[in-house]
C-alpha cells in the first residue's frame, strides 16, 4: 500500500517479485481478524479503495492462469471452513461446474477420442479441466472483488 501511496495512484503497483500488476488486494485472516483496530482499519480502507480502482479491471488469459492456485487454494480453505461463509449460490454453481466436468472427463463419449488419437484424445480432456477450473477461479475472484472492495 506504501508503494502505491508513494507512486501513481492511477495506475496499480506491479509485483516486486514477477513485476505484473497487481489486480486484487486479498486481505489475511489475521488483518480482518483486527478489523476494529486503527490502523487496521486505515489499512484496510486504502485496501478497499485500490481493489476498487483496479480490481474490476479484465485480465489476459495467462494473468488468470498464473492466478489459478492461489485463488483456488483460497476456495477449497474457505469451502471447507465452517467459521467462513460463501454465498450458497457460489457454492452450487462451483459444485456444479466441478461435477459436470468431472462427468465428461470420466465419460467414454469425447469430441476428440483416445481410441482413435491416442494420447492426442486426452487433450479435450484437459482443456475442460482447465475451463472449468477458470471459471471456478474467476467466479471465486469476483466474490472476493465484492467482498474487500467495499460493495
Amino acid at each position: 500500500m506504501l508503494v502505491w501511496r508513494h507512486g501513481s495512484t492511477l495506475q496499480p503497483c506491479k509485483c516486486p517479485l514477477c513485476r505484473r500488476h497487481i489486480s486484487l488486494l486479498v486481505p489475511s485472516e489475521d488483518t480482518i481478524r483486527d478489523r476494529n483496530d486503527a490502523t487496521v482499519k486505515e489499512v484496510l480502507g486504502n485496501l478497499e479503495t485500490y481493489n476498487r480502482l483496479f480490481g474490476g479491471r479484465s485480465s489476459s488469459l495467462v494473468q488468470r492462469m498464473q492466478d489459478l492456485p492461489f485463488l483456488l487454494r483460497r476456495l477449497l480453505r474457505e469451502m471447507m471452513d465452517p467459521q467462513r461463509t460463501l454465498p450458497l449460490v457460489i457454492r452450487a454453481r462451483v459444485y456444479i461446474a466441478m461435477i459436470l466436468s468431472a462427468v465428461y472427463i470420466i465419460s467414454p463419449i469425447d469430441i476428440i477420442p483416445e481410441g482413435v488419437l491416442g494420447v492426442v484424445g486426452l487433450l479435450d480432456d484437459l482443456l475442460i479441466a482447465l475451463i472449468c477450473f477458470l471459471h471456478v477461479a474467476a467466479l471465486y475472484r469476483s466474490v472476493l472483488y465484492f467482498r474487500h472492495a467495499g460493495s
